[in-house]
């Protein structure tokens, strides 16, 4: 223990002194040669010298684990012997397939909840005085992390048997109507994966609704106005006019949903640890790999995600570049 902490400063002193020296030193280096060769050569290959160091950092934080990890999804659970592609069988087999199921509601209900919820915030509070508090009032569950938020969430789903005083703030609302007994939201297999997507909609609702604000103010207003000038209502006017013009921030919300819905994580881990029919890939990735120290399984189950990640990411580029053309 000792030892680790007389190396911490050592590491922080390396980070945030050594390195930059040494990179400071290799690029400075680097120009002077550069304008001793001149000419051609020099204009071709500076913008190449300049990522270098990008490039190899990319490759040793990025690369190299993904494909390390892409190996190991094919070894044994030590990361030892060849398993071939039995890991990717018990992935997609026996309990797995329940686990891949909440995913998928993860996947359908979490991106569609925000977004619509999102959607309803953005275009209501443009219209009030008081947007700015209102908006602020939306926002402020991203000041607190998801670890954090669900702390909050699970002493609210808070169950206790009939008869008993309930501490859970929802139970206790619950049982004030009549002939109602209290319920327990996290451990009722039909009801908790919808508790849990709520919690994840009430901590990305913000950030959502943010971005399709700005998209909603950036419509020209001169078309709003010839469509009710036409005699367009407030729905027609938001289907035809609005709605086509935020389509570029509603398609980056919904896949960064999507992505965080594939990866979800601390909910799960905090307000249920997967138990009671909620678990999750992301989270029995981290009981592979921490708790049964199998290694092979849990870096199939990573390879899966990243699989299934990257129709996502290349959507998202692709309307980020169409957007800049645009």
């Amino acid at each position: 223990m000792n030892a680790m902490m007389t190396s911490v400063p050592a590491l922080i002193a390396i980070g945030a002194v050594v390195i930059p020296l040494l990179v400071y030193a290799l690029l400075g280096v680097g120009e002077r040669m550069l304008q001793l060769v001149g000419g051609r050569a020099a204009r071709y290959i500076r913008p190449w010298f300049w990522l270098i160091v990008p490039l190899g950092l990319m490759a040793v934080v990025l690369v190299y684990p993904m494909a390390e990890t892409v190996i190991s999804a094919f070894r044994d659970a030590q990361g030892r012997s060849w398993a071939g592609g039995a890991n990717f069988g018990w992935a997609f087999s026996g309990e797995m397939l329940g686990i891949l199921g909440n995913n998928l509601i993860w996947l359908i209900v979490f991106p569609l909840g925000t977004l619509l919820l999102a959607v309803i915030v953005a275009v209501l509070f443009d219209k009030v005085r008081y947007e700015r508090f209102a908006m602020t009032l939306v926002v402020l569950p991203t000041a607190i992390s998801f670890a954090a938020g669900s702390i909050i969430w699970r002493q609210i789903y808070e169950y206790q048997p009939a008869g008993s005083a309930q501490t859970g703030l929802l139970n206790a609302l619950w049982t004030l109507i009549p002939g109602t007994k209290p319920l327990a939201w996290l451990q009722t297999p039909t009801i908790n994966n919808f508790c849990l997507i709520f919690v994840g909609v009430w901590s990305s609702l913000g950030v959502a609704a943010l971005i399709l604000s700005a998209a909603v103010k950036a419509v020209p207003a001169e078309l709003v106005e010839a469509a009710r000038l036409d005699g367009a209502g407030e729905w027609r006017v938001f289907r035809s006019v609005t709605l086509p013009h935020i389509g570029g921030a509603v398609l980056v919300v919904i896949t960064t949903e999507m992505i965080f819905a594939l990866k979800i994580f601390d909910i799960i881990y905090v307000m249920t640890n997967g138990n009671f029919g909620t678990n999750t890939i992301a989270n029995r990735m981290y009981f592979e790999l921490f708790s049964s120290q199998n290694l092979g399984r849990a870096s199939a189950i990573a390879v899966v995600l990243l699989v299934v990640a990257i129709p996502i990411m290349i959507i998202n580029i692709r309307q980020f570049r169409a957007e800049r053309i645009r």
